[in-house]
């Protein structure tokens, strides 16, 4: 799959690493843990984790991260880390699969809901602005 899926960080992007701004290792270092806990973008299951919630195998989620649907956040050791975003991405594309859809097209489509989504409330921000 060769798309690039940019969303903004208000928007929900899977590959958003708050982590990667400036302004994101000064949250994550001010931040206490329940702060950490509200956040849908902290990468807070590991693999094992992640797939025993999901009902899913390891190598499931490692093929989405293939597909460029996630990009799970790397600890200090290499460990995958996937945030409850990514875990509703994920259960998503479960879902589709589980219906016969192939892997690839339930990447996409998920990726294009998301961007209609993000679409949609960015219309509606500017509704209600006029």
């Amino acid at each position: 799959m060769d798309q690039t899926h940019q969303v903004s960080p208000s928007g929900r992007n899977p590959h958003y690493r708050a982590q990667d701004t400036a302004a994101g290792k000064a949250d994550a270092a001010s931040g206490g843990p329940e702060q950490r806990l509200d956040d849908d973008d902290y990468p807070a299951y590991s693999m094992g984790r992640a797939a025993e919630i999901l009902g899913v195998s390891p190598a499931f989620l490692r093929s989405l991260g293939a597909a460029k649907l996630i990009e799970p956040l790397r600890s200090e050791g290499g460990h995958r880390r996937f945030s409850r975003y990514q875990l509703r991405l994920a259960a998503r594309a479960r879902e589709l699969v589980d219906a016969g859809t192939a892997l690839e097209a339930a990447c996409r489509i998920i990726i294009l809901e998301d961007q209609l989504a993000e679409a949609l409330r960015i219309n509606e921000e500017l509704r209600q602005r006029n």
